[in-house]
């Protein structure tokens, strides 16, 4: 890899080290990642957009790191690749980072490739694949077996809360389109919140959500209700905004992605184990996150979880 560095980029570099296929390395005094490109080639565009908007709005973003036939993606054998420059990529944003960064840079359109809001017609297909996948391959796998049907009913309840609250309700101005990301975990540091392939524009309780329902499996529910809490007092949203936030915190994407892991063969079943055996304590921290929302706005209540 050091040769291709070398010739695509003209950066000569000492060390290289890889990290779940990311190749990380230092280069005067800054870091650099050298990645696989994982979006659709018709998304590149917006992305580096959204990148540049960043910049001049003086929101720090990663620098993408044009080769040197002036081109944002190199392609090695079969697959294409994107150089960033990253500048203090340990460092953490918290609830309130989020919400001051979601201010400064929003969407008007809903013409850009990187737009996600469909949420109920994707979580529909994602699962219908999975059941797909569980009936042709995943028999022999016994702690998904035993789990899957669950979170599949989870699923199912934050589909028709989403897919009611569209037929219902109406997104207002206060529920604004935002800078967002594919996944957003805990603890937020800045290595994957400002990188560019992660973006995408959707109501800002996308990140929200995912924040807390990341938070929840490394901190104890105080700590998650006190963030939660934070963000309620500090946001102004609609109805719509509100019930589509609890929709994001119903949605079992924490468990989702690790079985995505298994089936990829990237890990195994055990990793599920964390997530299963907090089931109840998610089940109250819902309630507890419904009956937070709900003093201000009368969100829609799921009765086998609430009452």
């Amino acid at each position: 890899m050091k040769e291709t560095i070398k010739y695509y980029y003209n950066i000569e570099v000492d060390e290289i080290e890889e990290q779940d296929g990311k190749y990380h390395f230092l280069f005067n005094q800054k870091d650099y990642f050298f990645v696989v490109y994982n979006r659709n080639i018709e998304e590149l565009d917006d992305v580096i957009s959204c990148s540049k908007t960043m910049k001049e709005r003086n929101i720090d973003c990663h620098d993408i790191i044009l080769n040197s036939q002036g081109e944002v993606l190199t392609k090695i054998e079969d697959y294409y690749y994107i150089l960033l420059s990253v500048q203090n990529s340990l460092e953490q944003y918290d609830i309130v980072d989020i919400c001051e960064i979601n201010k400064k840079i929003s969407l008007n359109t809903t013409s850009s490739n990187i737009y996600r809001n469909n949420w109920g017609h994707l979580w529909s297909e994602k699962i219908d694949y999975f059941e797909y996948q569980i009936r042709e391959l995943g028999l022999n796998k016994l702690i998904v077996g035993d789990s899957f049907s669950y979170y599949i009913g989870l699923a199912e309840n934050a589909i028709s809360y989403v897919n009611n609250t569209n037929k219902n309700l109406q997104r207002t101005i206060m529920d604004r389109i935002v800078i967002s990301h594919r996944r957003i975990y805990y603890p937020n540091i800045k290595l994957n919140y400002l990188n560019p392939l992660s973006f995408v524009f959707d109501l800002e309780v996308r990140d929200i959500a995912g924040y807390l329902k990341s938070m929840f499996f490394k901190q104890d529910l105080d700590q998650v209700m006190i963030e939660l809490e934070t963000y309620l007092k500090t946001t102004k949203l609609s109805l719509y905004g509100y019930q589509m936030f609890f929709a994001r915190l119903l949605y079992p994407s924490y468990y989702f992605d690790i079985y995505e892991k298994i089936m990829n063969k990237d890990e195994t079943e055990e990793a599920l184990i964390p997530i299963i055996s907090k089931v109840e304590e998610y089940e109250k921290f819902l309630k507890k996150a419904y009956f937070a929302i709900s003093k201000y706005a009368p969100i829609e209540k799921i009765s086998w979880l609430i009452d």
